[in-house]
């Protein structure tokens, strides 16, 4: 009777249609909290590429078609209901939708120096609107149990160790995780408040400013759209230290950030700029029109920190999009840029091309692309003056380029998707990197910056890997598969289920 019942919940997984709605088109979740898309960024940015729209590159931003298509993605959740509250012009509208998220994980690697099976995640996602605001809620509890004597964090963040001899029953690790949004809209304006990662420009592995990489913060966004022009303002509340438990937390480190674009045709043009305070906060700093390269000399230097970054994307005959950021976090003069020897002028560049194609199988829409980038970091880029004070960085991760300072980058990856009907598809893709990591004082985001001749990537170890991507995803189970090869062996498998 039970393997009975067990086919029946899985055929109703299968079958059933699920779309699962999002108030936002946001960065993807590469550590936890997966649903069932497995690089839905990726392919965001495969339809910019081979469409004629405008792009823009700013993340997450509102999603226009929320409301327009909540019932019918989401007229088959496990709870669904629509109202509205008076008749005719005067009508309010509002619905909500509740799934639970389930989840069965494998993880381990060399990186990771541990192994954890099973990793069990559950919990519930709770999307909706009412009138002009809409939200959403992504929650879950999980509990893993690791082979490592003193088990290792694999998303980051903080966890909890049970054991059997604390009364706890067995030795495992416990966690719970969320991402959220709430946002009122105005036609040309959204204000919000989440629990989320900031990705800006148009670089999918090594954006240089925000990007999707980071470990996800609070924050508060202004967004306003005004045809081919977009403006962005966040307050982001970031954790001191990398163990969100250490007292060094109950110092305050607040990120503002703005963000402006302003995209005609096949081109965009960005600029990205951001400020860390350590121990002060200037809610001033989140008005859009303030400019904080301008601005940062008002304050502290001690505990203050910004840069400024310019981006550009260019997209040909839609089938090709090449795009670059350059990201200046201090400098002594243009020339000392120009002659590139002292720590005091600490950039970064980026570089990298999409190229995507879409044909048909028969009815089925195949989507194949390549997107490649290279990436270089100066030394102490990201760093400031203290250890753990106005760094770039949260719970001891960058906010920025992933690799972190005193660093260069090469990202090539191969992909394809096929859609198998409705929402399944199949995604298979080949990610080859090769990292030179700099060793000497500057490279690592604590690192106090001091004034010193720098040694780029000097006698860095070059760090091959190249992973086997693999998912399925169906209208309510999705697999996932990810196998690391060379210097960073790892495998990390995951089978999901939206009820």
């Amino acid at each position: 009777m039970v393997r009975y019942l067990y086919l029946a919940l899985l055929a109703v997984l299968v079958v059933a249609p699920s779309a699962l709605a999002q108030s936002v088109v946001g960065a993807e979740r590469n550590r936890n909290l997966r649903q069932l898309d497995y690089a839905p960024m990726l392919m965001e940015y495969h339809r910019q590429t081979v469409g004629e729209n405008r792009q823009f590159f700013t993340y997450p931003h509102r999603n226009y078609n929320f409301v327009r298509d909540f019932a019918d993605k989401e007229g088959n959740a496990l709870i669904y209901y629509a109202d509205s509250i008076g008749s005719g012009k005067d009508a309010h509208r509002f619905a909500l939708a509740t799934s639970i998220v389930l989840g069965l994980d494998y993880r381990g690697g060399r990186a990771l120096g541990d192994t954890i099976w099973p990793g069990v995640d559950g919990g519930l996602y709770l999307r909706g609107y009412a009138d002009s605001v809409d939200f959403d809620l992504d929650a879950r509890i999980y509990a893993e149990r690791h082979s490592a004597k003193k088990p290792k964090s694999f998303d980051g963040e903080v966890f909890d160790v049970q054991t059997e001899s604390g009364n706890a029953g067995a030795d495992y690790v416990s966690y719970a995780r969320y991402r959220a949004h709430i946002g009122f809209n105005y036609s040309w304006m959204r204000l919000s408040l989440a629990r989320d990662v900031l990705h800006w420009g148009p670089g999918y592995y090594n954006n240089l400013s925000l990007n999707q990489f980071a470990l996800p913060y609070n924050m508060l966004n202004l967004e306003f759209s005004f045809g081919p022009f977009r403006v962005f303002s966040a307050y982001a509340d970031l954790r001191v230290n990398s163990w969100s438990y250490s007292k060094e937390n109950l110092n305050d480190r607040n990120l503002y950030a703005h963000r402006y674009e302003l995209a005609l045709g096949n081109l965009t043009i960005g600029m990205s700029e951001i400020q860390i305070l350590y121990n002060e906060n200037k809610p001033w700093l989140f008005t859009p029109v303030v400019p904080l390269f301008i601005e940062k000399g008002n304050y502290s230097e001690r505990v203050n920190n910004g840069a400024l970054a310019l981006d550009l994307n260019y997209r040909l005959f839609s089938k090709v999009r090449f795009y670059g950021e350059f990201f200046l976090d201090d400098m002594e003069s243009p020339m000392a840029v120009y002659e590139n020897e002292y720590s005091n002028n600490r950039w970064a560049a980026m570089f990298g091309t999409q190229f995507a194609y879409d044909m048909y199988v028969g009815k089925r829409l195949l989507q194949l692309g390549s997107i490649a980038e290279i990436a270089r970091v100066e030394p102490y880029t990201y760093c400031h003056y203290d250890t753990a004070q106005a760094q770039m960085a949260h719970l001891g991760k960058p906010l920025g380029n992933p690799n972190g300072p005193n660093s260069l980058a090469i990202d090539w990856t191969v992909y394809g998707e096929l859609d198998m009907g409705g929402v399944s598809n199949i995604f298979l893709g080949i990610h080859n990197k090769w990292l030179w990591k700099g060793i000497d004082k500057g490279s690592d985001i604590d690192d106090p910056y001091k004034t010193v001749r720098k040694r780029f990537v000097h006698g860095a170890p070059l760090q091959y890997s190249l992973a086997l991507l693999i998912s399925y995803r169906g209208s309510r189970v999705a697999f996932m598969g990810e196998y690391g090869f060379f210097d960073n062996p790892y495998a990390n498998v995951r089978i999901s289920f939206v009820m």
